[in-house]
């Protein structure tokens, strides 16, 4: 196995755990807790594109689907998949894939910026229609318990997830084409 598959293999597990720490620095505040996964995850999407950033994600899940405790508050399990922050833990995979679409040929701020504003919406549209569906919480009391508390957190998350992309890129750039060289 060539090395530079080997150090891609080790960027997605490296993003991979620190998404599960930032699930376990988790705020109960109702059905759905305020966590940093989503900031690790938008991180994972910036920085290691579409496919690794996308990988890592997935890893994440599956190792949660087969019950390691790596979901919020150390809960994992298929059950867990399908509970009320199932939609949201989805709506990870996609935003980590959607960011890294939109940033990984041409990176610029503005674009970064514009990927973590579309990739956390991504969240919430998968997110709060599953909470509503598997909770049986109306419309307004969905968007008030799994959407409202999150905004301005979540755009903090956001925030620094684009700024750490910013200070590290150059660096894991510089480190790829290093190994490939």
């Amino acid at each position: 196995m060539p090395l530079e598959s080997i150090r891609r293999m080790v960027l997605v597990c490296l993003m991979t755990a620190l998404i599960a720490l930032g699930a376990q620095m988790a705020v109960p505040i109702g059905p759905v807790p305020v966590v940093l996964t989503n900031l690790f995850v938008l991180l994972a999407g910036l920085l290691l594109g579409p496919r690794q950033g996308t990988a890592a994600v997935a890893l994440y899940l599956f190792l949660g689907a087969l019950g390691l405790p790596v979901f919020a508050h150390f809960k994992g399990g298929l059950a867990h998949l399908a509970g009320p922050t199932g939609g949201y833990l989805l709506g990870f995979l996609a935003a980590a894939a959607i960011v890294g679409l939109l940033t990984h040929k041409r990176s610029s701020r503005l674009t970064d910026i514009m990927a973590v504003v579309v990739g956390s919406l991504v969240v919430y549209v998968l997110g709060v229609p599953w909470l509503k569906v598997v909770t049986g919480l109306s419309w307004s009391k969905a968007v008030s318990v799994g959407l409202l508390p999150f905004l301005v957190g979540d755009a903090v998350k956001a925030g620094v997830a684009v700024v750490l992309a910013w200070s590290l890129r150059p660096a894991l750039i510089r480190h790829m084409r290093a190994a490939s060289a």
